[in-house]
C-alpha cells in the first residue's frame, strides 16, 4: 500500500486546477452521474472503497437493495487505501468515499474541503477480541505495548492511523512511545516479515490477526481498543461542494448507508457471506476471523482523541478542526 502524503498532494494539486468533484460541469454524482437530488428519481453514483472486511456495509448496501430504495443506482469500485479514495473523489471519479480517520484529517490540514457523511467502522472496544492488534514471534520477550519501545514494529503506512494507535497504546501502558521504530511493509507481507525476524513486532488487522496468530504469533497489544473506547476507525466522505450543490444526493447516501451499517452489526453471518464475493480472504479464514462494529453513530470523541494524539506525535502540525470534518 502507498504511502499517504503523496496520494493527498496529489489530491490537493487537483484541486488547484479546478477539478473538484461535483464542479461546475453539473455532474453531482461523480464521472457517471444521474438524476441529482432527493426525489430526482434513481441516480447513479460511484463509491471508492477499499475492498477489506472494514467496507462490508457498503457492499450490503448495494446487495441488500439499501441503496436502491434510497434511489441510487452505486457501483463500488475498489481502491488500494483512503489516500486513493480521497483522490478519487477530490478528482471527481466518486461521489463518495471511505477513508481512516487519520487519513481524513490529514487532509484537511492539507486543505481538501472534505465532508465525513456516515460512519464506517469502529473497534469493537475489546482488547482480546478486537479485530485489529500488534503480535510478535511466540518466544518474543515482549508482553505488554510498553515493551514496543525501543523495537521496530511494521504498518500499512508511515504516519496514518497504524502508528497513531501503537504508539497511544504505548503511552497507555507507560512506554515511551517516541522510542518505537516503525517501518513500511503491506499487511500480507507482515506475517512472514514477522517469521524472518526483519521487524520485531507487526500491527495488522483482519484477516491477518487471524492468520499470522495460526502461524505461531502472539497477540501483545490492541492498538485501536486501546486508544480510546470505541474508536472510530474510518468514515464516508464527499466534498464540500458536493453537499452544497446536491444536499438531497447526500442525505439519501447517508440514509442508505446507516441502515447497512444497523445491518451488518446485527447481521454477522450476512457480512461473512458478503465478504466471500469482494475479498479475496479464504472462505476457512472468513469464518473465524473477528469482525469489527459497525455503529451508525460517529463516535465524535474517539475521533478527538486520534487527531489530538497525531497532533501529539508530529503526523499533523496543527490541531484539527473537527466541526467542518464531522457532520
Amino acid at each position: 500500500m502507498r504511502r499517504t502524503f503523496p496520494l493527498l498532494l496529489t489530491a490537493a494539486a487537483l484541486l488547484a486546477a479546478g477539478l473538484t468533484a461535483c464542479g461546475d460541469s453539473g455532474d453531482s454524482a461523480g464521472k457517471g452521474g444521474g438524476p441529482s437530488g432527493s426525489g430526482g428519481g434513481t441516480r447513479s453514483v460511484t463509491i471508492g472503497a477499499i475492498a477489506i472486511v472494514d467496507t462490508a456495509p457498503v457492499y450490503l448496501a448495494q446487495s441488500q437493495g439499501f441503496f436502491k430504495k434510497h434511489g441510487i443506482d452505486a457501483k463500488i469500485t475498489s481502491v488500494q487505501g483512503g489516500a486513493a479514495s480521497i483522490t478519487g473523489v477530490m478528482g471527481g471519479q466518486f461521489a463518495f468515499g471511505f477513508a481512516n480517520t487519520t487519513s481524513l484529517l490529514t487532509a484537511q490540514q492539507q486543505g481538501l474541503p472534505l465532508k465525513v457523511v456516515a460512519n464506517g467502522v469502529a473497534s469493537t472496544g475489546e482488547r482480546d477480541t478486537d479485530y485489529s492488534a500488534v503480535l510478535v514471534q511466540a518466544g518474543s520477550p515482549v508482553t505488554s505495548a510498553k515493551d514496543l519501545a525501543g523495537r521496530t514494529v511494521a504498518v500499512n503506512q508511515l504516519k496514518n492511523i497504524g502508528d497513531t494507535t501503537v504508539r497511544a497504546a504505548v503511552r497507555k501502558d507507560g512506554g515511551d512511545a517516541s522510542k518505537v521504530e516503525f517501518v513500511e511493509i503491506p499487511f500480507p507481507d507482515m506475517p512472514a516479515a514477522l517469521a524472518k525476524g526483519r521487524v520485531d513486532a507487526i500491527w495488522e488487522v483482519e484477516p491477518f490477526v487471524t492468520q499470522a496468530a495460526g502461524q505461531g504469533a502472539r497477540a501483545v497489544a490492541w492498538p485501536y481498543a486501546d486508544a480510546a473506547p470505541g474508536l472510530t476507525v474510518a468514515m464516508y466522505f464527499t466534498t464540500q461542494q458536493t453537499l452544497r450543490k446536491d444536499p438531497g444526493l447526500v442525505k439519501d447516501f447517508t440514509a442508505a448507508m446507516n441502515e447497512a451499517l444497523a445491518y451488518a452489526d446485527a447481521h454477522p453471518d450476512a457480512v461473512r457471506e458478503t465478504l466471500k464475493t469482494y475479498t479475496q480472504i479464504p472462505a476457512e479464514a472468513i469464518a473465524k476471523i473477528k469482525l469489527p462494529k459497525w455503529p451508525t453513530e460517529i463516535n465524535r470523541a474517539s475521533v478527538q482523541t486520534v487527531a489530538d494524539d497525531a497532533r501529539q506525535d508530529g503526523t499533523l502540525t496543527k490541531d484539527a478542526d473537527l466541526s467542518a470534518l464531522l457532520p
